[in-house]
């Protein structure tokens, strides 16, 4: 696979651009990095030949303007830009935690905004309990609604992870979204334009989706973008979502076309890794930090335009 990577190209047709637009992201918890600070996260991304670090919303929150004014100018001179940051606010269980979130999540947004942060991502459970499709897909659209009409507020996007592990799909009685297609139907539901798709390599290959998928989609519609791979010896509807490797590690998840696509709709959003890999989370910072690096570089070959 890596000798795959290092030939990759992006195929002529509809006149895909030379280089890529998207960076590659450092956000540390995906890589069991952990920090106190972000100044000390900029400094390893820069370090470690990341292009895009992710924003810590709660200290951003709590900064004064000066001390906003150092971060940002840290960040120019580092020549980092900022990834996409979490969202703070957890609309999959009951209604006083969802409104308790919504509540807070003005105040998080409009530090976002003062700090130039313009992406947001968060994933979609693919099963509940106790809702049926029908009652879940309603109750995702109404409040995803809501917390798209304050983001909006604040010039922010919100991307949606649809969830394709198959051995999940099993966990609760009633299933859910968990492809591509069902994300597009719950997008169209919610009715924002600020709302789009967050897509990650794992979930690509277990759903089933194609290179075609992805090409079906433009820039406007990718907020934010995951590049994994999986272990070898285990069959895909036995994969486990917390055991995953860093791009390009087995080849069992032919990362080619997915980046491809990427490149091909001119994608200019982060890239990040995520493999939730136990030997990964064991190392210490700068290890981590180095060995997601060199796998991006390696499953992505393709420089800037």
């Amino acid at each position: 696979m890596l000798a795959a990577a290092a030939a990759f190209r992006v195929p002529l047709a509809g006149a895909a651009p030379a280089g890529r637009r998207f960076t590659l992201a450092l956000s540390p918890g995906s890589i069991g990095v952990s920090v106190s600070s972000q100044r000390e996260l900029n400094d390893l991304a820069h370090r470690h030949r990341f292009e895009s670090v992710e924003p810590r919303s709660a200290e951003l929150a709590a900064m004064a303007p000066a001390e906003l004014g150092a971060v940002l100018e840290d960040l120019q001179a580092k020549g980092l830009a900022w990834a996409a940051a979490g969202l703070p606010v957890d609309f999959r269980k009951d209604s006083i935690t969802f409104q308790t979130g919504l509540k807070a999540l003005p105040r998080i947004a409009a530090a976002l905004q003062a700090a130039g942060v313009t992406r947001m991502g968060t994933w979609l459970m693919p099963t509940h309990p106790e809702l049926t499709y029908t009652a879940n897909f309603k109750q995702h659209a109404d409040r995803l609604r809501e917390i798209a009409r304050v983001l909006a507020d604040h010039g922010l996007r919100l991307g949606l992870e649809y969830v394709g592990t198959q051995s999940l799909l099993v966990r609760d009685r009633y299933p859910f979204v968990h492809t591509l297609a069902e994300t597009r139907d719950l997008l169209a539901a919610i009715g924002a334009g600020n709302v789009g798709f967050v897509v990650d390599s794992w979930h690509w290959w277990t759903a089933g989706d194609t290179e075609a998928d992805l090409r079906g989609l433009n820039n406007r519609d990718v907020v934010s973008a995951d590049l994994n791979d999986a272990p070898r010896g285990i069959a895909k509807e036995q994969q486990q979502d917390t055991k995953r490797e860093l791009p390009a590690a087995t080849g069992v998840i032919d990362v080619a076309p997915f980046v491809a696509a990427l490149v091909a709709i001119g994608y200019d959003g982060p890239v990040r890794a995520e493999p939730f890999n136990q030997a990964l989370n064991e190392l210490d910072n700068e290890a981590a930090c180095a060995a997601a690096s060199a796998a991006l570089h390696r499953a992505i070959p393709i420089p800037r335009s």
